[in-house]
């Protein structure tokens, strides 16, 4: 039920189709009796700065959870950065702070990295490769880096987005195993798909998937479906994998304790989920 006290946490991004956090949120917050309710909010590039800022006046607004095409954006309209956001770049999570100045921080790249460990893979030393450098790929990245990855590919289209994530990457992870320009996964043990390809019917892969070891892991970002078409290729060639949700999942524990929301476990919000493809 929502009334005149529910905290509303807005999810902002666009388009709204794919999001998938209401139905795993929301059904937590009813069964804890927490008076807040996760609403998604499509907002385009171009009208979101403003959004933002007056979005956070209302009297009731909570927090917000960022996606697509926007945590990358998000950094400059911030008050305060959290440090994973300052090394990912990008920002996934904002709240108010005391005296109202919104504080970002990134809880994307901790999701993925917690996920690939729950199902009995190891991070340290290995050798991963993460497609696509904006907000969610740059937090991956970063995560994996903290993990103690041995050696980390990053590639984007985009130069200047690949070349600005390294540059971060160094700064923080100076030994760190680092190249670029790539998205050959052949001899990787991990690869991340983190572009949006896969939302649409027909987009590309995002890989070679014949030069995919069988042996590796393979993770997605997209969550327009719980099989993506990339995750299919994958698994056909015998790949371990991890869908887009189990991220979501992983990471909503530490987003509840951010907003200062009773926390749980990921296993309680499997349980709980109303999700719907």
């Amino acid at each position: 039920m929502i009334r005149g006290t529910t905290k509303l946490i807005a999810h902002l991004g666009y388009p709204t189709e794919s999001f998938k956090a209401p139905m795993i949120y929301n059904p937590y917050f009813a069964s804890r009796a927490i008076d807040a309710v996760v609403v998604p909010m499509g907002c385009k590039a171009p009208e979101y700065p403003a959004f933002l800022k007056l979005l956070f006046k209302l009297t009731n607004i909570h927090g917000a959870l960022i996606t697509m095409p926007h945590k990358v954006s998000t950094i400059a309209l911030l008050d305060e950065v959290l440090t994973t956001a300052q090394i990912a770049g990008a920002c996934n999570a904002i709240r108010l702070g005391a005296d109202g100045q919104l504080i970002g921080d990134m809880f994307d790249g901790e999701g993925f990295v917690r996920g690939v460990l729950r199902k009995g893979r190891v991070v340290k030393d290995a050798r991963a490769l993460v497609v696509g450098c904006g907000g969610v790929g740059s937090a991956i990245a970063a995560s994996l880096a903290k993990a103690g990855i041995g050696q980390l590919t990053v590639f984007d289209p985009d130069d200047g987005a690949m070349d600005a994530l390294a540059s971060r990457l160094r700064t923080h992870y100076p030994r760190l195993g680092l190249v670029t320009g790539s998205a050959d996964p052949s001899g990787q043990d991990i690869i991340a798909n983190a572009t949006p390809l896969g939302m649409k019917p027909g987009d590309p892969l995002p890989v070679d998937v014949s030069r995919i070891p069988p042996g590796a892991f393979v993770g997605e970002v997209v969550m327009a479906q719980e099989i993506t078409p990339f995750l299919e290729a994958a698994r056909a060639r015998g790949c371990a994998y991890q869908i887009g949700t189990d991220m979501l999942f992983e990471q909503i524990p530490a987003y509840l304790d951010f907003f200062g929301f009773p926390t749980t476990t990921p296993d309680e919000l499997r349980r709980l989920a109303q999700l719907v493809y």
